[in-house]
């Protein structure tokens, strides 16, 4: 852990204890930390999702990148439990509170100041067990081709009607929170938050004439994949299964949201002015 670290991390467990907000720290977490960070009072501690109960925990804290914020995605579950993300990582889409609004951030907590977003997650089905029991993604579900495999082939189709075969690297299918992500690099559109909707875009294309499409997310996505190799990759967010070509997949839009956590002053326009430089151009 570097200095900077270090101290953001002091002042944010500071600034709980002056807003009397009792921290339940995750057990790894805490044994990287407890040499280091002054804890004051009795602390508490979990090591997986079934130990957070709506009832004692109300918001779940995520310090770090928007990685950190994936994991976090994943220890929430369906539980109406509210993130908050603080970016101590890099660009922090995801994790839109700066480190340098931590006191500020803790405030809004203590005095419920702040506003909680809901965001839609991307489900898998699959005629195979897959992900263990946390088959979905905030972002993106994504099919690839293994490293030493050519590209393949993806027969695509919306509600059993057949939409396209991608010849490519891979196809995405990401969700509004998702588009700025790994689909943005690839192409794919922007989409607002709260638009409803899933953008399909394809990963380093054969055709050129193929451009990522945007479609409703009461729709359910299904694929066949054609391969010379046996496997494929299956991700969800950051997570990745290598599963035979033959598996059977389909993703709709998961029955539950996940709960961001924002600063009344943030938006979704200005994240994206800020994240992606929009309006600094010097000829403005």
């Amino acid at each position: 852990m570097i200095d900077e670290q270090q101290q953001d991390l002091q002042l944010f467990f500071d600034e709980l204890d002056k807003q009397k907000i009792t921290p339940v720290i995750f057990q790894p977490f805490f044994n990287e930390i407890k040499e280091k960070i002054k804890l004051s009072g009795s602390i508490e501690t979990f090591s997986q999702s079934e130990d957070l109960t709506e009832e004692d925990i109300e918001f779940m804290i995520s310090l770090g990148g928007d990685g950190t914020l994936l994991d976090t995605i994943t220890m929430v579950r369906d539980k109406l439990i509210a993130i908050v993300g603080i970016n101590f990582g890099r660009l922090g889409f995801l994790a839109g509170i700066g480190r340098n609004e931590v006191a500020a951030a803790v405030k809004a907590i203590a005095k419920r100041t702040h506003i909680v977003d809901k965001r839609s997650l991307i489900h898998l089905d699959a005629d195979t067990p897959l992900f263990g029991d946390i088959p979905y993604a905030l972002n993106e579900f994504a099919i690839h081709k293994r490293d030493v495999a050519p590209m393949i082939k993806i027969h695509t189709y919306v509600n059993g009607e057949f939409l396209n075969t991608y010849w490519a690297d891979g196809l995405i299918v990401a969700t509004p929170t998702g588009s700025t992500g790994y689909s943005l690099s690839c192409n794919g559109p922007i989409i607002f938050p709260d638009s409803g909707n899933f953008v399909i875009t394809p990963v380093a294309p054969h055709n050129l004439n193929v451009r990522p499409i945007v479609v409703p997310d009461d729709n359910i996505i299904s694929f066949e994949v054609e391969s010379r190799d046996e496997n494929i990759i299956c991700a969800l967010d950051s997570r990745r299964e290598i599963i035979n070509r033959f598996v059977q997949l389909a993703v709709r839009k998961e029955k539950f949201a996940a709960h961001l956590v924002r600063l009344s002053e943030n938006n979704f326009l200005q994240t994206l002015r800020n994240k992606l430089t929009w309006g600094l151009d010097k000829r403005n």
